[in-house]
């Protein structure tokens, strides 16, 4: 057995694609899931699973999602030690800005020439580097007001991605931890 997060992209967001977090523990129960918790109410959901293929998990949550609430929902599925790394690989000083750091999560690795591209953009009071698996980002001002958005980062890199700041990749490592 595997420990996993399956970060959902885009729910229970603006009043689109509500999903109560009891109701989509039963769903990914009745997919086989086992130990399924979830953490607030936006898409985070730590389980146990034998498949050791992170694609496949990603599609069975994936539909189910669609069978039962009957929307598409982005699904990202990590293992404990993916989150480790990309915590403990963060550039930034986390002591010192721990409430402006932001982690954008990729789906897979962005082509080079996205990166080399990307790399050129300048954004006032914004920070970020990029990595196969994730592009860090400094909002100085809070992500709520950064131009360096999940839908910029997506367009520019070419990948699907899912944006938490770092309280909630904290608790999520200390929630798998604990399976």
């Amino acid at each position: 057995m595997h420990n996993y997060i399956a970060l959902l992209r885009g729910i229970n967001v603006g009043g689109q694609k509500k999903i109560k977090m009891a109701d989509l523990r039963e769903t990914l129960i009745k997919t086989g899931l086992n130990h399924v918790e979830t953490y607030i109410q936006s898409g985070n959901v730590v389980f146990r699973d034998g498949e050791s293929n992170k694609r496949v998990l990603e599609s069975r949550i994936h539909k189910a999602i669609l069978d039962d609430f009957g929307f598409e929902v982005p699904v990202l599925v990590v293992l404990e030690e993916d989150i480790k790394g990309i915590l403990d690989k963060n550039p930034f000083n986390q002591n010192d800005e721990d409430n402006k750091l932001y982690y954008v999560l990729l789906k897979e690795p962005p082509r080079t020439d996205a990166v080399n591209e990307f790399n050129e953009l300048h954004f006032e009071q914004e920070d970020f580097h990029i990595t196969d698996a994730c592009v860090y980002l400094l909002c100085k001002k809070g992500y709520g007001n950064a131009k360096l958005s999940n839908n910029l980062v997506e367009q520019k890199l070419k990948v699907e991605a899912t944006t938490r700041n770092l309280r909630t990749m904290q608790k999520l490592l200390d929630m798998v931890q604990k399976k």
